[in-house]
């Protein structure tokens, strides 16, 4: 199987995928209310423009009015009112649609947005193990603000302009002759042409700076969250050369793509003054024979400047359209992202009873060419606990990934009491489950928040009390701000078993019928770790509980134990069956014990404190 990975992809020119991903959630189903924001929006938009076409012909009749043949003062004064009027309208109506289809667009952003990310925690363990999360993050924030600019530039400036060309030309072509009509069409047909041929050309270095700001991106965040470890080997010029190895490469796409932008901004500006020149120089020569007056050489000219403004303009917005369409098809590029583990529509919710776990037949492979486990069966009887233990990279972590479904078995099936956790409701199988890691990772928030996440509706009483089974309550009502208290990034402000003490209490406040301990200790000091083993004995009383260990003495009191190694099991049964058996399980106790004698923690075989932590009732 193959990991999904997450590739961006900018669109073919001309293609617009992204337009007809984010049209329903412009259009949203069953919401009428939104839906007449947008049709009184799009009629706000036809109005002013009508208004907008309107206003040169009170200018063009103003200034015949002031000529040699003008009719009294009174009439231009009319004129100059309704001139001032329409302008007013024209601006009215176009705050009015963007005031009226602000909540349209805003709330487009906000359901990609959450889409988006419900769709990220859908995904597998394995794309989120292959992300960068820095370019991701910034995929999609671009994603989100292109959909705003493309909503502005789409439907007020680029609609609006294609509407206002017609009107003109329509009104030229009435008025005086064709050949305004088609000169003027001309020029902006050769203006759109020249910038969407340009913007093309230079869409690969905008590309290239896109590519080099995620990279940058990525390697800073990655840097900075592994700030200790650039500390321990004293590599901060090594971090800062990447860093301004990137920014380098970024630097040079940004130059020359400005440069182009230079080459493309005095293409149109000459496209632009030939097209109105050549008009002029017509309606000069009209005026000059009589067929028009002073007051339509002044309404050609006014209707040209009136167009021509948002055609300048129109340089920058195709570009922005093109970018905004780009990063939006990247970040729809994140939802098409197969899940790899999804619930069949009808799945029931799993019926948790008893808690039994069984893995029957079980094999699963990360990789195809690289089988991790190989025909795994053994069951975790409901109360009671089973311990897997091996060395490192024989799969015992595997088990408990695949029990939370993060990935699906390929061979056999797992099942809690006998239901296929692949055929049963993802959500409902992990709410059954309550884990403690090796390495827990606490938000960046206060300690009631983190112990609070086991269950965001429970009562500050009930925190409190998850705390004192924990045996963290005391420690916590020592510091200055108590449960308020910030544990900084990943929790490094607390230590190793502070942290699992708060990941403790998260799993009590859960309340699970099934526990996991994966290698909840193996990170901790020897006393540190029997204080925790004494509250994770007393968490998994009559719940049925998984323990994956490397400290063998952790487990010593579990019901049964299983050795693995590459895979299969080697051996099972109980500590003391074990030990007589003399096979893999003794040696590796023997070793493990020699160890700690040679650390001089005093601790033997025979000492009373490496005497089993006999499960709490």
């Amino acid at each position: 199987m193959t990991a999904p990975s997450y590739t961006p992809s900018a669109p073919s020119p001309g293609e617009l995928a992204p337009l007809r991903d984010l049209a329903p959630h412009l259009w949203p189903a069953g919401d009428s209310a939104l839906r007449a924001r947008v049709v009184v929006a799009l009629g706000c938009l036809l109005i002013a423009k009508l208004v907008n076409v309107v206003v040169p012909v009170f200018y063009k009749g103003a200034v015949d009015a002031l000529g040699p043949t003008g009719a009294a003062v009174t009439v231009p004064v009319a004129l100059i009112l309704g001139y001032a009027l329409a302008r007013v309208l024209a601006q009215a109506f176009g705050e009015l649609r963007d005031a009226v289809f602000a909540k349209v667009a805003q709330r487009a952003v906000r359901s990609v947005g959450l889409a988006t990310f419900r769709h990220l925690h859908a995904l597998s363990l394995r794309f989120h193990l292959d992300r960068q999360t820095g370019g991701m993050t910034r995929a999609i924030e671009r994603g989100t603000k292109g959909i705003e600019l493309l909503l502005q530039f789409m439907l007020f400036n680029v609609l609006p302009t294609i509407l206002e060309i017609a009107l003109v030309a329509g009104i030229l072509w009435y008025l005086y002759d064709w050949r305004f009509a088609v000169v003027t069409a001309s020029t902006i047909l050769g203006y759109i042409l020249f910038t969407i041929t340009v913007s093309e050309w230079r869409t690969k270095f905008r590309r290239e700076m896109n590519d080099r700001d995620q990279e940058a991106s990525t390697k800073a965040i990655d840097s900075l969250l592994n700030y200790e470890t650039v500390k321990y080997f004293g590599n901060e010029d090594h971090e800062a050369r990447r860093f301004d190895h990137a920014l380098k490469a970024y630097e040079k796409a940004a130059v020359r793509s400005q440069t182009s932008l230079s080459m493309l901004n005095i293409g149109q500006g000459a496209i632009i003054a030939v097209g109105l020149a050549w008009v002029m120089v017509m309606a000069g020569s009209g005026v000059r024979n009589g067929t028009m007056t002073l007051g339509d050489f002044v309404l050609v000219n006014t209707y040209l400047i009136q167009l021509y403004l948002p055609l300048n303009f129109l340089g920058f917005v195709y570009r922005q359209i093109r970018q905004s369409l780009t990063d939006i098809a990247q970040m729809f590029t994140l939802l098409r992202v197969d899940r790899e583990v999804a619930d069949d529509p009808a799945a029931p919710p799993l019926t948790v009873g008893e808690g039994r776990v069984a893995f029957e037949d079980v094999h699963f492979a990360y990789d195809p060419r690289r089988q991790i486990l190989h025909g795994i069966s053994f069951e975790v009887p409901a109360g009671k606990t089973v311990a897997v233990v091996g060395s490192s990279g024989a799969g015992k972590s595997t088990l408990s990934r695949l029990l939370y479904r993060f990935y699906d078995v390929t061979g056999g099936r797992i099942t809690i009491d006998g239901q296929d956790i692949r055929t049963v409701q993802q959500a409902t199988v992990r709410a059954a489950i309550g884990i403690v890691p090796q390495d827990t990772v606490l938000f960046n928030d206060t300690i009631y928040y983190n112990i609070l996440y086991g269950r965001p509706d429970a009562t500050p009483g009930e925190v409190e009390e998850a705390a004192r089974l924990a045996r963290i309550h005391d420690f916590i009502t020592s510091l200055p701000d108590g449960y308020q208290t910030r544990v900084g990034e990943r929790g490094l402000k607390l230590s190793g078993g502070e942290k699992q003490r708060v990941a403790i209490a998260r799993v009590i406040l859960k309340r699970p019928r099934i526990l996991i301990f994966d290698e909840a200790t193996s990170a901790l000091d020897t006393q540190t770790e029997h204080a925790i083993q004494a509250s994770l004995d007393q968490v998994s009383a009559q719940r049925t509980t998984l323990v994956i260990a490397h400290r063998l003495s952790t487990v010593v009191g579990a019901d049964e134990i299983i050795v693995l190694d590459q895979g299969h099991i080697i051996e099972r049964g109980t500590h003391t069956a074990l030990l007589a058996a003399a096979g893999t399980y003794a040696g590796m106790w023997a070793r493990q014990q020699e160890a700690r004698e040679a650390a001089g923690s005093g601790l033997s075989p025979q000492s009373s404190e490496a005497k089993p932590i006999e499960k709490m009732a």
